[in-house]
């Protein structure tokens, strides 16, 4: 068994993890070996059998159409599943196993190879794509859900008017949200996010009429209901799994079988949670910079999922559009992870794999959105988008620059606090303090060491 990675201490907002830890994660304190042992040759055999079986059991259709489409699945389930697992690098997170990330990795180079395919097809031949998918696609057109205006009789009120305005979008606001300060942890890029979509969604009503919202729809239910629920849920879980003490207990020293049970439902959460602060007083341009291209660049990957779903004509509630979401979503995390290393890490000195294929993702969207809605593009008022632009540019500029105030805040009084608790008088100088692997406080050996308590016993018998 190969000797463990030697692991990185996190200090502040410096990340001390290379390209190499945000890119190929490994494992560490490896309890059951049997899963992280490579099976290439059973996983070879088992995959062959499994092809051999599809192959043979199945009788072709006289439709060549069913038989390319069933050909078409089976080879993309075998590149995600078979593939990805045995080349594909596991990313930053490696729960609850780096295998599912090799999939999810495996699943984005695939879109991303058929977001390529589509590009250079007519707008016919990918509306057939999606007949394929759904026969029920084809009976779609300008329906209802098109044409739906909210910004109507905005001075009407009431009970019943507010409640028709709870629909599917309430519901991807709040979780939308939470999940987004889940992975970006910060209050301010967060509502920074938020503010700057709704004026996008005004900015853009002219092409999209369902953008078009009443003030308070806007204001109250998005912004401040949906949206700051969804934001406070979400830092409100970060809090508490920063706070959280990670001490994992190898689930074949644990009794009774219920503490293994709750042991292994316990896999699915983080193996460790790190502090993220995006801006320093230690930062640099590049930095800010860096910070101020992810909120710009996180509106185009926003509207790509409203233009795409117009221009092709599918419904908000239909299972495409559900699964892509999720699937970005998946991809989100650990690109995010990796972006936040190359922007915070000197000594990271290339973006992440999974990053890169997730920015090629939004940029091909965008060019399909381009390319495939030229008559709705054609009605654009340059007038908004540029006056939209100037806007988006001025927000983003203002909550960087309160990010860096606050940064500058905070870094004082972490520098006042320590000088205070390093205060303390040993031999008539003051100790000096560095920090061990396991991130116990060490002082050096000209200092007194201070007693050690007992460590008790972990009650969570996992965590």
């Amino acid at each position: 068994m190969a000797p463990p990675r030697e692991r990185t201490i996190s200090t502040g907002s410096d990340v001390s993890d290379h390209f190499q830890l945000s890119n190929e994660h490994s494992v560490d304190d490896i309890t059951l070996e049997f899963f992280y042992k490579p099976h290439t040759i059973t996983l070879l055999t088992g995959s062959l059998v499994v092809l051999g079986y599809l192959a043979f059991s199945r009788v072709a259709s006289g439709d060549a159409t069913e038989n390319a489409l069933y050909g078409l699945m089976c080879m993309v389930a075998y590149f995600v599943i078979v593939i990805s697992v045995l080349t594909f690098p596991n990313g930053p997170f490696t729960r609850p196993h780096p295998a599912v990330w090799r999939v999810v990795f495996g699943l984005s180079v695939t879109y991303l190879l058929f977001l390529v395919f589509v590009l250079f097809l007519s707008y016919e031949d990918v509306k057939e794509i999606f007949f394929w998918f759904d026969p029920a696609l084809a009976e779609e057109s300008a329906s209802e859900w098109i044409k739906k205006e909210y910004a109507t009789n905005c001075s009407d009120i009431t009970f019943e008017r507010v409640a028709s305005n709870f629909d599917v979008f309430i519901v991807a606001h709040f979780w939308g949200y939470a999940m987004k300060a889940l992975v970006v942890r910060s209050y301010a890029i967060c509502w920074t996010i938020s503010i700057t979509w709704e004026i996008t969604e005004i900015a853009f009503a002219h092409l999209l009429p369902n953008f078009a919202e009443c003030w308070w729809d806007a204001i109250v239910l998005d912004i401040l209901l949906c949206n700051g629920l969804g934001i406070w849920l979400g830092m409100y879980t970060c809090k508490k799994l920063e706070m959280r003490n990670y001490r994992w207990e190898s689930i074949k020293d644990i009794q009774p079988i219920t503490k293994k049970i709750r042991r292994a439902v316990l896999q699915f959460t983080p193996g460790s949670w790190t502090n993220v602060r995006w801006l320093d007083p230690t930062r640099s341009n590049m930095r800010i910079f860096a910070v101020f291209q992810l909120l710009i660049f996180w509106q185009v990957a926003e509207l790509n999922t409203f233009f795409s779903k117009h221009i092709f004509l599918v419904p908000p509630s239909h299972p495409l559009v559900f699964y892509r979401i999720i699937l970005i979503g998946l991809i989100v995390a650990p690109s995010l992870r990796q972006y936040y290393t190359y922007v915070t890490d000197t000594r990271c000195e290339r973006i992440g794999t999974q990053c890169w294929v997730f920015v090629a993702i939004t940029s091909v969207e965008a060019l399909i959105c381009l390319k495939f809605g030229k008559d709705l593009f054609a009605n654009t008022e340059l007038v908004k988008i540029g006056l939209w632009l100037v806007i988006q540019m001025v927000i983003c500029a203002i909550a960087v620059y309160l990010m860096v105030l606050s940064s500058s805040g905070h870094y004082s009084n972490d520098v006042s606090k320590n000088k205070s608790s390093n205060g303390l008088k040993s031999s008539g100088k003051p100790s000096s303090i560095t920090m061990d692997v396991n991130g116990l406080v060490c002082p050096d050996d000209g200092a007194k060491k201070p007693r050690r308590r007992r460590a008790k016993k972990d009650k969570t018998n996992g965590v």
